[in-house]
């Protein structure tokens, strides 16, 4: 790829099996290019003390960011979609799009695909961000703009992807997108649930409330 990259891999208790696989991946390919963490906090925050470079990639790793567009690592998907990207615009901050362009979504059963529609109309209609997907992980940032962001958001868990836009965009750092094809993990069940649906909505609320 020609680019010098390091891969990550946190596992904040994710039941898809993530911590078995991530520690294969460390014993074939060596802890200098593969580094498998267990967060002592926020999952982004203990990762973005350990990366190295200028650019940070953020990505589900169950394969949901869909191979198809992206191939399945890192440091393929940078340089031909989000990396150019980021270079066409000078961009803080690429963020992958479900609902823009050839993005979308599959796999999803009907309730989901509400869930997550709902959920990004009801920000677009409150916060107007400038951007059409509020509750995607899939994001290349600047270094420095991803602390500066951390230092603001007092979020956790779905809203915190949300939080993450609102307070770029209120800061004056820039976003670009690109679409993405998003699929539905095949092995493990997603974390998902009343709780966390209950949560984003309070957050919703106080970023209205406060930005």
């Amino acid at each position: 790829s020609g680019i010098d990259f390091e891969i990550i891999i946190i596992d904040d208790g994710s039941p898809d099996g993530t911590q078995e696989v991530a520690q294969q991946l460390e014993k074939i390919y060596g802890s200098d290019k593969i580094l498998f963490l267990f967060p002592s906090g926020t999952a982004y925050i203990h990762g973005m003390k350990f990366a190295t470079g200028d650019f940070i990639v953020i990505m589900d790793a169950d394969l949901s960011h869909h191979v198809r567009l992206h191939v399945i690592y890192p440091v393929f998907l940078i340089k031909p979609i989000v990396y150019r990207k980021q270079k066409e615009g000078n961009f803080d901050i690429v963020s992958g799009t479900r609902y823009k362009g050839n993005g979308g979504v599959y796999g999803w059963d009907l309730k989901r695909k509400l869930i997550s529609r709902g959920a990004n109309f009801l920000t677009q209609v409150l916060l107007r961000p400038g951007a059409s997907d509020l509750t995607g992980s899939f994001r290349l940032y600047r270094k420095e703009v991803l602390q500066k962001l951390m230092e603001k958001c007092v979020s956790k868990g779905y809203v915190f992807q949300m939080e993450m836009i609102v307070r770029a965009r209120q800061l004056g750092f820039t976003v670009g997108e690109v679409p993405i094809s998003f699929v539905d993990r095949v092995y493990g069940e997603s974390k998902l649930g009343g709780n966390e649906i209950v949560s984003f909505l309070k957050g919703l609320l106080t970023l209205f409330a406060t930005t």
